[in-house]
């Protein structure tokens, strides 16, 4: 078996259908669809059904609430700088968000303190709930918006955001709430409308369009300072020429992830659920690093103690294994996962944590060679271990 790709949440394949869907508009409708000829119109139409597609995925009726973007970071960067842009005032500059959010919400974040906002971080437990009950008390009059995901890119835990958008409209009816909500299009039912969620964001690479096109939904009556100055694009939100072809791959890519949700949430969690079940039955140094309520279907995080997190994936790549230690957008750094700090994992599986992440097109013998070799690296790495005495108490 040349390789097994269990890292879904970082990137998906493109699919073929969507591969295909896309191509003529690289080659016979190449042109700008905001110009007023007849091959244009054809691009515009385009578009437009692709703003359907997507609309329809995260259940939105009106599908203009739907605006086009280059990814999911841009799309956080514009809601969360632009609404604080658009709705502060001399007494409102307080923001409050999680401590488990990816870094495209958090280093925006950070950036809004050092420009003088007040932000608060809410914690989550060992299992990856979040403490909704402390996000709640504190939100006051001076709290412009919050930001909670829909589903952790780590864990696959679940937070319950329109329970939590509802009671925060309670406590202040003016506040903004935004999803990000990149890890959950595709794997579970969305249904925005008639919810208290103002923004939502995805991208279109995690279900199988290609990198490089993302989506925002932006609730009618709700608006913010557009990060992009230029044309009038997208409901003059988003200015610069529309990327016909990319954005005919994010409407057929949600067209085909609402078709195949079904599949997903069966097939695809029986082999998250075998793949699981394999590892842990059969090493003792083996912990599942979340048990929240809910988990997306395609995600399991798991903790090997005593075992460095970089040398099982370096073993795993040599066994044509591609896996990761977190979000791909911290690869790179020697610090543990900042999900796993906020959960208070143990340290003596923290660093040695492994997030396997399927998709649909998964197979059922990659995740048998996937349990066979994981087994195998690990107890390799275990006779080589300097908690060798550690390792024997647990009983590998």
């Amino acid at each position: 078996m040349n390789k097994v790709y269990l890292d879904s949440n970082a990137t998906t394949c493109v699919d073929p259908l969507v591969l295909e869907k896309m191509l003529p508009y690289f080659k016979e409708n190449y042109a700008n669809p905001s110009s007023m000829y007849d091959s244009a119109r054809i691009c515009a139409n385009a578009i437009e059904e692709a703003r359907k597609q997507v609309a329809s995925l995260l259940g939105v009726k009106n599908e203009k609430q739907i605006i086009f973007t280059s990814c999911a970071t841009e799309s956080a960067n514009c809601i969360i700088k632009g609404a604080v842009e658009k709705y502060s005032t001399s007494d409102k500059n307080h923001i409050i968000t999680t401590k488990v959010e990816h870094p495209c919400v958090l280093s925006t974040y950070e950036f809004l303190e050092r420009k003088g906002y007040k932000a608060d971080y809410i914690s989550v437990d060992e299992n990856g709930n979040l403490d909704i009950d402390s996000l709640l008390s504190k939100i006051t009059p001076q709290t412009i918006l919050i930001s909670v995901m829909h589903a952790n890119n780590e864990t696959g835990a679940i937070y319950p955001v329109y329970d939590i958008a509802r009671e925060a409209k309670k406590i202040n009816k003016d506040v903004k709430f935004f999803v990000d909500g990149v890890q959950a299009a595709g794997k579970f039912d969305i249904c925005l409308d008639d919810t208290d969620i103002d923004f939502y964001s995805i991208s279109g690479h995690k279900f199988h369009a290609p990198k490089g096109v993302g989506a925002m939904y932006v609730k009618k009556g709700n608006l913010f300072e557009p990060l992009l100055h230029g044309g009038h694009q997208e409901n003059s939100l988003r200015a610069g020429t529309m990327n016909t072809p990319y954005i005919v791959a994010i409407g057929e890519a949600a067209r085909l992830a609402k078709e195949n949700l079904s599949f997903e949430l069966s097939e695809v969690k029986r082999l998250r659920d075998k793949l699981e079940n394999g590892i842990l039955s059969q090493l003792p140094n083996a912990k599942l690093n979340s048990k929240a309520a809910q988990r997306v279907v395609n995600t399991t995080n798991i903790g090997f103690e005593y075992i460095e997190g970089e040398l099982i994936l370096l073993y795993l790549n040599d066994a044509g294994i591609y896996a990761s230690s977190g979000s791909a957008c911290t690869s790179g750094s020697l610090d543990p996962s900042h999900v796993l700090r906020a959960q208070n994992t143990p340290f003596t599986s923290l660093h040695g944590s492994i997030r396997f992440s399927l998709s649909r097109f998964t197979k059922e013998e990659e995740i048998d060679y996937a349990i066979e070799n994981v087994v195998k690296v690990i107890k390799k790495l275990a006779e080589i271990s300097p908690f060798q005495k550690e390792l024997a108490n647990l009983g590998l």
